[in-house]
């Protein structure tokens, strides 16, 4: 896996979020809303792709796509 990859799983899943518009750097709360269904939607998704859990503290701790896709990163390997 690696960050683009990543986005694009993201931007299949929320269809607010126009493809091509993520980029590693970008602040969660600029493309969309961290409500407690978008957030129970993004630790599915880790899940399912990615065999990682992260919860809610991971969330809130990630500014960015790439503060999140580190956390990911680091519960694989």
């Amino acid at each position: 896996m690696n960050v683009e990859e990543f986005i694009g799983h993201l931007e299949e899943e929320f269809e607010d979020i126009t493809p091509g518009t993520l980029k590693p750097e970008s602040e969660f709360g600029k493309h969309f809303e961290i409500t407690s269904i978008n957030a129970l939607i993004m630790i599915a998704l880790v899940n399912t792709e990615y065999g990682v859990v992260i919860n809610a503290n991971d969330l809130q701790s990630s500014k960015t796509i790439n503060d999140l896709y580190k956390i990911i990163k680091s519960r694989i390997e």
